[in-house]
């Protein structure tokens, strides 16, 4: 007996997530709104990725269609159901009686209720990455769910405290500090085969070692405290960062963990330190305006608007500056990298078109991409360039993102285990004791 096919009627925020959404429902029928297309050509104008977004996904739908007419359906492809645009609808008395006001939102939850009542042979869902829309679906007899393609099931496995293993032999804590070139893996026979740039502290007794293994060389070396252009690593943690930021084996990082952690300070100066292998170093964040609000509602020219939101990546590299004294080598060095552009302190959407070709680039707040931001970021990197992403999972600004579908998290759960790349979670804030009992209190 043939599997029957479902119908998925997409919100819009689904569409700005993942402009290729569309394709991630195997053999069944996918439905858009006509409301989602008014909507989405709003967001066509701008720089943000959203923008962006939205002008990808008008493009595709026009690749998609063609000549042909969406109201007996477009075929997405081999093994793909068909894509229909169903037009706006009158909305029924249970409708009218619930949502006095006809909202995009409404007029989209009117359009799931036709379509469950005209095809009451199959399962019709709404998918939506807004909470209350699905909750509001549901409350009528409609099914919904989140958009669950790049969602991270194992989230937990990332974000836990650096792993301790007790009971080396003290001779192996011994070799680590003796011998430059450490110790083969195979030795040390761990309950699990290491795969990828693993951390981990090693201890007997009062002995102890910060360790790391190098899967290119199936051997575990110590790591070893080292100043950064004056910042010195005050944990494990830390120092475990600093040794993944100047390896030129690992291409790719991410750094998470709350606030205080040192996250983009550790890699601005890493950075820094390592200013003469790359070309530029590039310092970005997104922008997520407060309330929902386009920063054109703010006051002032560009720089104004987008001054409050930068200011956090100034105050990190002002934290190095402090180190040395104000007529310092370093401080004039910084100042010329400014000036230069050597060093680029920007919005992430500036940031799109440039050359990633030997670059140093730090994406601040990386838990405010979506997984498709941070592959298009990733995939543009050329020849010597080295990225790193930083970010609280704990502290998304996006209401269409949370822990398990934030860029930061699939990232980390999609490159686990390659060559290139490395996770360190950070665990203890280094900011102030006020600031460390806040974030772990309030």
């Amino acid at each position: 007996m043939a599997k029957q096919k479902k119908i998925f009627v997409l919100d819009t925020n689904v569409i700005l997530h993942n402009y290729n959404a569309i394709y991630s429902f195997d053999e069944h029928d996918i439905v858009l709104p006509i409301t989602v297309l008014e909507e989405v050509d709003n967001f066509k104008k701008g720089s943000n990725e959203i923008n962006f977004h939205a002008r990808e996904f008008t493009r595709e739908l026009d690749k998609i269609a063609g000549d042909a007419l969406f109201d007996k359906g477009v075929k997405l492809g081999d093994k793909k159901g068909k894509l229909f645009i169903e037009t706006g609808k009158a909305f029924s008395k249970e409708l009218e009686n619930s949502f006095s006001e006809k909202t995009p939102d409404h007029r989209i939850l009117s359009i799931a209720e036709y379509i469950t009542k005209k095809y009451k042979t199959r399962k019709v869902i709404l998918v939506s990455k807004d909470i209350n829309l699905r909750m509001k679906a549901k409350s009528i007899g409609i099914f919904a769910e989140d958009y669950k393609n790049d969602q991270v099931q194992n989230i937990s496995e990332f974000y836990k405290e650096t792993v301790t293993i007790q009971g080396f032999d003290k001779s192996v804590i011994d070799k680590l500090y003796s011998d430059f070139n450490g110790v083969d893996a195979e030795e040390l026979k761990f309950d699990k085969k290491l795969k990828g740039h693993t951390y981990f502290v090693l201890k007997n007794g009062t002995a102890s070692a910060l360790a790391h293994f190098d899967p290119e060389e199936g051997r575990i070396k110590r790591v070893e405290k080292i100043n950064t252009y004056g910042i010195e690593p005050r944990n494990a943690e830390q120092a475990f960062a600093i040794n993944a930021l100047i390896n030129p084996n690992i291409k790719l990082i991410s750094l998470t963990g709350k606030a205080g952690t040192g996250k983009t300070l550790l890699a601005l100066a890493s950075a820094l330190f390592q200013r003469k292998k790359y070309n530029q170093i590039l310092l970005a964040r997104p922008i997520v305006a407060l309330g929902g609000k386009d920063l054109g509602y703010l006051p002032g020219d560009v720089n104004d608007k987008i001054g409050p939101y930068m200011q956090p990546l100034f105050d990190n590299l002002g934290v190095i500056k402090n180190q040395f004294s104000d007529n310092s080598a370093e401080i004039v060095r910084i100042d010329e990298m400014l000036q230069q552009e050597k060093l680029i302190i920007s919005p992430l959407a500036y940031i799109r078109g440039r050359s990633l070709s030997n670059v140093f680039f730090i994406v601040d707040e990386a838990q405010n991409l979506t997984p498709l931001e941070v592959k298009t970021i990733v995939t543009r990197a050329g020849e010597g360039t080295k990225i790193i992403f930083t970010g609280d999972i704990q502290q998304i600004d996006s209401p269409y993102l949370d822990t398990k579908s934030n860029g930061l998290s699939y990232l980390t759960d999609r490159m686990k285990g390659q060559s290139v790349f490395a996770h360190v979670n950070m665990v203890k804030g280094e900011r102030s004791l006020l600031a460390e009992i806040a974030s772990d209190l309030l």
